[in-house]
């Protein structure tokens, strides 16, 4: 991908190919097809719990919320009999102001890389979240406690301290590509590419890696542990296809991204959704967005629209690998 981008010199050919720029995503999807008055649906993590569980969505147990500074020495006390916890801004975007205590062991507090973290530390890092140092505009914030993801064991290795996700643009909720998000050293255990996570572009008929990339180079093994990327699958690929294409009946956004976990025990779970997915994913992928979303919006209207287990099999039909199939008379109606 990072070779096509390098020959193709500009806007045009960009789009002859089918790549999708900052402005098209802003102005031809983004400002066309979501209402802003359902952002903060999406923008504030507690609303989007919520609306996930009236959904029926499974998402990490909430152990509570820290929403006013004399407030913020009563964590202690509501982390003490779990053994695990994350602590994150309700409305941060791109992964800022997530701490993440993989082991709460007599009151101490350790990361996955087993360094500890003081009750300073903690007390510290929520007046900060509390202040909005971490939220979207700067705003005063809440500071969200979480239940830690107990990740599956099918991704062992593929992933340094961190949960890896995985992020599915949905379009008028059809699934039109995805990618594992896998954390790194360089990231500091946080999913988020531009701090040097791996993004593996996924193939949306299995949930096969189709390639990798690390700050928008190819890979083909996980920086820190080694591990051969190209051999990682993700199991219950149909069930969490399901489960994030369902987020446009949760959320009514027309274009979206879901950022979905694979728990040991629970399954697929809805991590967050995000109004204003970034465009990277394309570049994980080898592929762009255009011609997939082009075909979504080339489907005859419906008074009935498919329900989301119909809409993911047309998705993995039409979307197999990296390529895009286009649509037959015969497969014009998906209703």
């Amino acid at each position: 991908m990072r070779t096509l981008l390098a020959k193709l010199a500009s806007p045009f050919r960009l789009n002859e190919a089918g790549v999708m720029g900052m402005n098209q995503r802003n102005i031809r999807y983004i400002g066309r097809y979501n209402d802003r008055r359902l952002y903060p649906l999406v923008d504030d993590k507690l609303k989007t719990k919520l609306i996930a569980q009236q959904a029926g969505a499974t998402v990490p147990d909430l152990i509570g919320v820290i929403d006013s500074q004399a407030d913020v020495k009563r964590i202690h006390a509501m982390v003490a009999n779990w053994p695990g916890f994350v602590i994150k801004p309700a409305q941060g975007s791109g992964g800022k102001g997530i701490m993440v205590i993989t082991l709460n062991h007599q009151g101490r507090y350790f990361k996955a890389s087993g360094k500890e973290v003081s009750h300073d530390d903690v007390e510290r890092h929520i007046t900060n979240t509390l202040a909005g140092l971490f939220s979207l505009g700067g705003k005063a914030d809440v500071a969200v406690v979480e239940n830690l993801i107990a990740f599956d064991d099918s991704f062992s290795g593929f992933s340094y301290e961190g949960v890896p996700d995985i992020r599915v643009i949905v379009f008028q909720g059809y699934p039109v590509m995805a990618m594992m998000r896998l954390s790194t050293s360089a990231s500091d255990g946080k999913a988020n590419l531009h701090q040097g996570a791996v993004g593996v572009g996924l193939d949306l008929a299995t949930g096969y890696a189709l390639k990798a990339v690390q700050f928008n180079s190819p890979i083909t093994h996980h920086p820190d542990t080694h591990q051969d990327l190209y051999t990682l699958r993700v199991p219950h690929w149909q069930q969490l296809l399901t489960l994030a294409a369902s987020a446009w009946e949760m959320t009514g956004l027309g274009y979206m991204g879901t950022d979905m976990v694979l728990d040991k025990d629970k399954g697929p779970m809805v991590l967050e959704l995000n109004a204003r997915p970034g465009l990277a994913i394309q570049i994980a992928n080898g592929c762009g967005l255009l011609p997939r979303l082009r075909l979504i919006e080339s489907l005859p209207p419906c008074r009935y629209p498919p329900l989301p287990e119909a809409r993911v099999e047309f998705s993995m039909r039409h979307f197999a690998g990296q390529q895009t199939q286009p649509l037959k008379p015969r497969l014009a109606k998906v209703s």
